[in-house]
């Protein structure tokens, strides 16, 4: 089992299984791995991070050539989220749907069996009651599928829904 330790093997200081991936071998040597210096077998060698940045062997220091591109890379990763953070919904949100001002109201539970069975008794199909709505086919079907809330579906729908079928679905 995987020590995942950055002191000398752990156990007893016998040093004759690789800090990484716990195996037993008798060419260990030492390595970078994350920020901790282990002692891995050849198998685990590869993960050592002073090779990857071009600073040669392990054993010879690594801890100030590493570090620029170390920084570099949590910076460059800092942007990323920051830039994920912030985002920009317009290019996934559907144009005329403003989900501010048409929020969903909460829905009673089984909300989507209660639209499939109005709808059927009604005699209608999903093309047909989305056509009458004016709405898409796939809000209709997300609706009666239960996941309004994940395919986006405004409040609006929600509640021609009920008023065209004659059916509760907002839980007030």
């Amino acid at each position: 089992m995987a020590k995942y330790s950055t002191g000398r093997g752990g156990g007893g200081g016998d040093g004759d299984s690789c800090e990484l991936c716990g195996r037993s071998s008798t060419k260990l040597r030492r390595a970078n791995v994350s920020g901790a210096d282990l002692l891995v077998c050849p198998d685990c060698a590869p993960h050592d991070d002073s090779k990857h940045e071009g600073t040669g062997d392990s054993s010879s220091g690594g801890g100030s050539d590493g570090e620029p591109n170390r920084k570099k890379r949590a910076a460059q990763r800092q942007a990323k989220m920051y830039d994920q953070a912030k985002g920009d919904s317009k290019h996934w949100e559907r144009k005329g749907t403003n989900y501010e001002k048409d929020r969903l109201p909460y829905l009673v539970s089984d909300y989507g069996d209660v639209v499939a069975a109005a709808r059927q008794d009604a005699g209608l199909t999903v093309e047909e009651l989305a056509a009458e709505l004016d709405a898409d086919e796939s809000d209709v079907e997300a609706v009666e599928q239960g996941r309004a809330t994940r395919a986006g579906v405004g409040g609006s729908l929600v509640r021609a829904i009920e008023e065209r079928l004659g059916v509760t679905l907002v839980d007030e």
